[in-house]
This record gives structure tokens, C-alpha cells and sequence, in this order.
């Protein structure tokens, strides 16, 4: 059993409990799927769908700092009809951008980017309401820390005066006009580990991600000689030592957060180049900035020793590009995930195309369609993350519009993770009534027992289904929120069509279809 949750009171707003019937206007911000052809791929059954949504400097989210409490929120759940928009299933919340919170912490003082003033609580908890919200629309949340980095401007005493760093100035190191703590001290480790898992437990997340940033640099520019002289015995080199350093914040992470939430995934989406291999022969046709040197970054080292459920590189580069092709690291990739069970997603680079000052390439409004035209080429990807939720809305030259018109023809599940794949799975609902309404099908959908799934996936047939029909993504018209009792109206449905209902965990485990209801 996992810990339990907090739950704050949200400004009065009522937050969806199990025995919520949906609304039949929940899903009207959909729009219709693409009509498939003989030449469509087969629409997967699972596929992450992803977006970043930043916090830090308020580059997504809050637009600035010092909204009222309901415009912050409002701006969030805007956010939330765009990844419904865009077919989406999942977010990816910053929640930590710099040694701060988003949430009642006893470790790190509130975020500035919530009030302008670090410290200063918003008042409400914002995380408690980011995850309710998004969790009732169907979607995953996904908690997004900055492990190391303290502060966007170099001077310690403009921190919080109960901020950790204050208190510990020698876990501080300034460099290249910002703060990190500084990874190569034991209690640092222990310490940020133990801020990011306070909201592990506290709160209902379905996963934990980190970014790529780690050590910022490869030089002794970043003062850490202290710390190595006093930590680093046994290492040959003080690359080696800081590379150790950031390999046991990984194994660690890993392992608490199995231990206290197992059902909560943990990634990372480092840059997209690992080595290149003019360095290392292991490595990709690259000759781009490589993490493994540059930021002491063992990308490939983790998913090989599997400390990690999923990696999102970042593939920020067009097709042909001559230092870093997406078609050769995409292949790249796929090999360094094939034979482990750790997941391999896509980070896209949405705030690319169409942006000003980029290379012609970025200016087709095919690019980032065709990335995912070459993914399919490669199963071991599972699905992509679009950088960021601005871009996405933004949709310069249609290019985010033209992917998913193209690609998410269908809609899909969130990936299940292979270690959860053999647990009990939810009860099968039961589908109590189909029948025609003005306005299309409704069905009439309930869950038995006590425990209330999290989503509702629904599959419409013109004919009888059999047991491969649930296999792909073919006949799936819609994912839901759940409840104890949904009504749900299907725009496209009619006379005669054969609807099946399977309910779906938060582990992304799905139950066995229900028997089948033909629309009378």
C-alpha cells in the first residue's frame, strides 16, 4: 500500500471523487479522430503522449509570478484542455525548478515563481490541486524536478533566509551566474533525495522525472576541489568521482521510490547524445556535446543496468542534420533500450519548429511528423514528449497539429512498465445500457467493487468483437475519466454498433473487456 496522500481544501473547489458520474460534455474539447486509410499503421494501444509544462522563470507555468490563486489555476487547467486537444495522456509538471516548491514542504521554502517572493506561501497547495485536476480529465501527472540546481542568479544571500543553502553554505557552488547544490557531498544527496520524495509520498503522482541537468559543467570552473578532496579518494580522476556521484543519485532514487510508491515511474530525459563515436565506440555517429563528459551523465550506463523505468533523450535535432541526425540517434537509442525493460520515450523539439532564427529545416511543416513516422521504423520507442506546453499551443507553421493529425489517429493508453505488468489488474466494469440519443450513443458505464479504476477505455465495433480486437488501438474510440457511474455519450455512435468497456488502473493496467452492449 502506498502512503497516504495530503488533500488540502482548493478555494472551494469541489475536487472528483469515485462516485463522480461524468458529465456527458466532458470530452467535447476532443476533436474527431482521422478518418484511417489502408495505408494508416496500425494505432498503437499504448503510447506516451506527452508535454513539458516549465516553471522555472515562469516560461509555462504560472505566466508570471503573483497571479490570484484562480488565475493560476485557471491557467492550468487551460493547459489541460490543450493536452486533451492535442490527444495527449500525460503531463510533465515542473514542480522543483530551483531547490524550492510547489508544495507545503518542511524541506524547501515555496517557489518564487508561484508569488514572486521565495518563501511566501500562494495560498492553497498548488500541487495538490495540479495533480486532482489533472488526474480528473484522464490524464497522467508526471512531478518534474531539478535535482541540483538552487538559484537562477549567483548570490546565496538573496536566497530565502531558512533556505537550506543559507543554512549550509558549503553545499553551495556558484557558477556561470547561477547556484547548485553541489552533487560530490553525501548529505547533499541525501538531502535533495529527501525534498523530491516528500512529494512522492504526499501526493498521488504517477511519476517521478528529472531533466538533464546534473553537473553544469566539465571544468574545475566548478569549485568542488573541497569536496573531492575529502570524498574522491579511490577515483582516478575527478571526472570519474563526479560521474560516481550522479550514478548513485540515480541507483538511489530508484530504489526509494520502489520502496515507498512502486507503482510510481521513475525517469530521466537527459540530452540526446550520449557519447559520440569518435570518442568512444559504444557510442553514436554524433559530434555533438556529449552528457557522459560533459555533464558527468552515464546515460547509457543506466538503462543498460536498468536503474530506470523509462529514458526521454532529447532528440532536438532535424532529420539530416550533420552533427546530431534524428534518424541515425533514434536507431541509436533503440539499441542502447533493446533487451532491458526500460522504456525509451522521445523528447521533441516542438519549440523548434517554425522559430525564429533556426535552421531551414525546422521550417517544414512536416519535421516533427516525420520524426514520428521514423519512430515507427524503431519499436523500441514507446511514445514522445513535446518541449514545451507553449510551443505545443502555439503550433507554429501547424507543425504540431500536422504529428498529431497524423500519428495520433487514435487514442491511447499511457505505457504500462514491464515490473508492473504481472499485477493485479482492475476489475472489469460493467456496461450497464447503450442506447441512441439525440446526440449520438450513451453508454451507461459502472465499476464493481469497491475500488474505482482510473480510466474507462472505451472500443466501438460494427460487427461481434473477438479477443485480438483489444490488442491495438483500431476499434479504441475514447479513454475517459472514471467513476462509480459514467455516462458517456459517444458522438459517432448509431444504431447497431457493438461497444466493449475496459477499465484502467494508474499503473496503466487494464482489466478484461466487459461483455458487449449493442446500441439499441
Amino acid at each position: 500500500m502506498s502512503a497516504p496522500t495530503r488533500r488540502s481544501v482548493l478555494n472551494g473547489l469541489a475536487l472528483a471523487s469515485a462516485a463522480t458520474i461524468l458529465p456527458l460534455s466532458a470530452l467535447t474539447s476532443m476533436p474527431a479522430f482521422a478518418a484511417e486509410t489502408a495505408d494508416s499503421p496500425v494505432p498503437p494501444l499504448r503510447q506516451m503522449r506527452g508535454m513539458w509544462i516549465a516553471s522555472v522563470l515562469n516560461i509555462n507555468w504560472p505566466s508570471k509570478p503573483g497571479l490570484t490563486v484562480e488565475a493560476q489555476q485557471a491557467e492550468y487547467l487551460a493547459w489541460l484542455d490543450l493536452a486533451r486537444a492535442r490527444r495527449l495522456n500525460s503531463v510533465f509538471v515542473q514542480i522543483r525548478p530551483t531547490a524550492d516548491a510547489f508544495w507545503p514542504s518542511p524541506h524547501e521554502p515555496w517557489s518564487e515563481y508561484l508569488t514572486g517572493v521565495q518563501g511566501q506561501a500562494p495560498g492553497y497547495d498548488p500541487l495538490a490541486f495540479l495533480v486532482e485536476e489533472t488526474h480528473r480529465r484522464g490524464l497522467a501527472f508526471h512531478a518534474w524536478f531539478n535535482p541540483y540546481r538552487v538559484s537562477m542568479q549567483p548570490d546565496p544571500a538573496k536566497l530565502h533566509p531558512e533556505h537550506p543553502g543559507r543554512k549550509n553554505p558549503d553545499w553551495i557552488v556558484s557558477y556561470g551566474g547561477k547556484l547548485y547544490y553541489n552533487p560530490g557531498i553525501p548529505a547533499v544527496r541525501a538531502f535533495v533525495q529527501d525534498a523530491m520524495m516528500d512529494a512522492v509520498t504526499g501526493y498521488e503522482i504517477d511519476g517521478l522525472h528529472f531533466d538533464d541537468y546534473f553537473y553544469p559543467v566539465n571544468t574545475t570552473a566548478f569549485d568542488d576541489a573541497a569536496a573531492y578532496a575529502r570524498y574522491g579518494a579511490g577515483f582516478p580522476d575527478l571526472a570519474s568521482w563526479r560521474r560516481d556521484n550522479v550514478d548513485l543519485l540515480v541507483r538511489e532514487m530508484q530504489q526509494r521510490v520502489r520502496q515507498a510508491k512502486p507503482e510510481v515511474a521513475w525517469g530521466i530525459s537527459p540530452s540526446g547524445i550520449w557519447r559520440n563515436s569518435s570518442t568512444d565506440p559504444l557510442g553514436s555517429d554524433t559530434a555533438g556535446s556529449q552528457s557522459y563528459d560533459n555533464l558527468h551523465a552515464d546515460t547509457r550506463g543506466w538503462v543498460r543496468k536498468g536503474w530506470l523505468d523509462y529514458i526521454a533523450p532529447q532528440i532536438y535535432w532535424y532529420i539530416g542534420q550533420s552533427n546530431a541526425d534524428y534518424a541515425k540517434l533514434i536507431p541509436w537509442w533503440s539499441g542502447v533500450a533493446a533487451g532491458t525493460d526500460v522504456q525509451l520515450w522521445i523528447g521533441q523539439a516542438a519549440y523548434k519548429a517554425g522559430a525564429a532564427g533556426q535552421p531551414a529545416q525546422w521550417f517544414q511543416p512536416d519535421e516533427l511528423s516525420r520524426h514520428l513516422t521514423l519512430n515507427l521504423d524503431n519499436p523500441q520507442v514507446g511514445g514522445d514528449i513535446w518541449y514545451n506546453s507553449g510551443d505545443v499551443r502555439e503550433d507554429r507553421l501547424g507543425s504540431v497539429s500536422t504529428a498529431v493529425t497524423d500519428h495520433y489517429i487514435r487514442p491511447a493508453l499511457a505505457p504500462l512498465l514491464p515490473r508492473l505488468a504481472s499485477g493485479r489488474p482492475p476489475r472489469r466494469p460493467v456496461l450497464a445500457a447503450a442506447h441512441k440519443v439525440a446526440g449520438g450513443a450513451e453508454l451507461h458505464i459502472v465499476a464493481p467493487g469497491r475500488d474505482v479504476p482510473f480510466q474507462f477505455a472505451v472500443f466501438r465495433f460494427d460487427r461481434q468483437a473477438g479477443s485480438g480486437d483489444f490488442a491495438d488501438a483500431r476499434n479504441l474510440v475514447a479513454v475517459i475519466p472514471a467513476g462509480r457511474d459514467v455516462r458517456w455519450v459517444d458522438p459517432e455512435g448509431a444504431r447497431g454498433a457493438n461497444y466493449h468497456v475496459t477499465a484502467v488502473d494508474r499503473a496503466n493496467r487494464q482489466s478484461e473487456p466487459s461483455p458487449g452492449r449493442r446500441v439499441r
